[in-house]
């Protein structure tokens, strides 16, 4: 029995090292060895953070393209998405919201052309990429508001559009946050 007892407290010593000091030590080890990794991925702009990569953000101004909305009110402690299905009465109104909204400001466009992703928040709750239709579909209101030529406007997405994963996985993206940083380089 005491030799049970024995391997027992040796297993038990042995697992508490191993993942509750070596496992967290490993992996505050790896983000010192690779900081550009660990810290969040800032995204810089005139020498300061403006923002992560990897986190989305709420631009509502007409000058500034659009992102995805939010279940979470873009707030990173708290992702998630509302788990309200689409037969959801609340949730419908909160879609006919952004349509309606979406197209106040954006008067010539089709409530059929909006790109779900303008309208729908995604699982996280704080996507920080859009679609190139999605920034497409607001050049004329950002053209307006800016002074600026729709065809400068389309220049800009394209360069700032990222491909699929490994060519194939995923669809085209643009990061909202550089697209907007870019956008302000201009005027």
């Amino acid at each position: 029995m005491f030799k049970n007892l024995k391997i027992s407290l040796i297993l038990t010593t042995l697992t508490i090292i191993m993942f509750g000091l070596g496992y967290p030590f490993f992996f505050i080890a790896a983000g010192l060895l690779i900081p550009e990794k660990s810290t969040g991925s800032p995204v810089y702009a005139e020498g300061r953070i403006a923002g992560f990569e990897n986190i989305g953000q709420n631009f509502t101004d007409d000058k500034y393209f659009n992102g995805r909305p939010s279940a979470v009110n873009y707030d990173a402690s708290a992702t998630g998405g509302s788990n309200k299905g689409p037969s959801n009465p609340e949730y419908l109104t909160e879609v006919q919201a952004r349509i309606d909204t979406f197209l106040i400001h954006n008067p010539d466009i089709s409530k059929s052309d909006i790109p779900s992703d303008l309208i729908t928040a995604s699982g996280s709750g704080i996507d920080p990429d859009i679609t190139p239709d999605a920034a497409y579909i607001q050049v004329k209101r950002i053209s307006k508001n800016r002074s600026v030529s729709e065809e400068e406007l389309r220049q800009i997405i394209k360069k700032n559009t990222d491909g699929k994963y490994l060519g194939i996985f995923g669809e085209e993206r643009i990061n909202l946050l550089k697209l907007n940083i870019e956008l302000d380089k201009i005027h």
